[in-house]
């Protein structure tokens, strides 16, 4: 009983925590209105530019995954990672998260792969994308400090009338957001520690964490994990060309976006809805966008973006296997 009420609040917390911010944020928004941009406003041809860049990193990821697994002996076919890569973003639309696990567990079901190695390179996968992420965040920050400083200058803004252009509840809902990022990743912290407590499990969770030395090409490796956050980055960016109140607002801004809305979807709720759609918006009108063509931008784009994670999920099903691993030949 008691890990049933523990798995309802584990689905029903993200879900109300998402659609809270997205009623906040959208309360008296024209939803009329959306048709009409979507039908008269949007360049259709932009978007549907961006939407390679949503598949490219997923294949990216599902490449890199079997190259960290390679020197462990493991040899899952290439078909197999993708479409576990393509589940595991589509599972987490639902239950945040649960795709990191769904994707070892489909690995060990269909290829036969060791669980503990599987999520072993799992970990090791967050850590190079945080130092990544990180990274990035560090070169936007110098980069866009003085770009920052220009703006207030040409416009007449002062910090005090930027941060006044937020309401009480704003602030309440950023700091509610920030103290979730810090309770979730404690509780990650703890999640890790007890969740493999045999020693086997152990072992290939050190053996994932080390794989990076070991695997074939190091260059290979690092072109995949650059690869995956330009192409995540040139899908979001290329989507401020489908609105003429964003076209022209840069690669900057668009970077400046990018970096907000990764930390925001830190929040466990499906895909980083609400806290994204808060986070990218709050950027939008730092710069000049009004707040209903904002909040327009954010539930448009977010919206495809998930119907696009929501295919491929789709693509996975369908593609995947009818039996559990059998006597095959593996690296196909």
């Amino acid at each position: 009983m008691r890990k049933r009420l523990q798995n309802i609040v584990r689905i029903a917390l993200p879900l109300v925590l998402g659609g809270a911010i997205l009623w906040w944020m959208y309360r008296g928004f024209a939803w009329d209105e959306v048709v009409g941009a979507l039908r008269d406003d949007m360049r259709w041809g932009w978007m549907l530019l961006s939407m390679p860049f949503g598949v490219l990193p997923q294949v990216l990821r599902a490449l890199r995954w079997r190259q960290m697994l390679e020197p462990m002996g493991e040899r899952p076919r290439r078909r197999a990672c993708v479409n576990a890569i393509f589940l595991s973003y589509a599972s987490s639309l639902v239950i945040p998260r649960v795709g990191e696990l769904l994707r070892c567990g489909y690995l060990n079901r269909y290829e036969g792969t060791s669980m503990s190695r599987a999520v072993g390179t799992v970990v090791t996968e967050r850590v190079v994308d945080v130092f990544l992420i990180l990274l990035l965040t560090a070169v936007t920050v110098m980069w866009q400090v003085p770009v920052f400083m220009h703006f207030m200058a040409s416009t007449g803004l002062s910090a005090e009338s930027i941060l006044s252009r937020f309401s009480l509840t704003g602030w309440l809902v950023t700091l509610a957001s920030g103290l979730l990022v810090v309770a979730m990743a404690v509780y990650l912290m703890y999640r890790f520690r007890v969740v493999d407590r045999g020693r086997e499990a152990l072992r290939g969770l050190a053996d994932g964490l080390l794989s990076v030395g070991h695997v074939r090409s190091k260059l290979l490796f690092w072109a995949y994990s650059v690869g995956i956050w330009v192409s995540y980055y040139l899908h979001f960016y290329l989507t401020f060309f489908c609105f003429s109140y964003t076209e022209n607002l840069g690669p900057t801004v668009a970077l400046v976006a990018f970096v907000v809305g990764t930390f925001a979807v830190i929040v466990p709720t499906p895909n980083g809805a609400g806290p994204w759609h808060f986070a990218v918006k709050t950027v939008l009108m730092l710069y000049g966008v009004e707040g209903n063509n904002g909040a327009m931008f954010v539930l448009i784009v977010h919206s495809l973006q998930t119907m696009l994670v929501a295919v491929l999920g789709l693509v996975g099903l369908v593609y995947s296997p009818k039996r559990a691993c059998g006597d095959r030949p593996s690296g196909k």
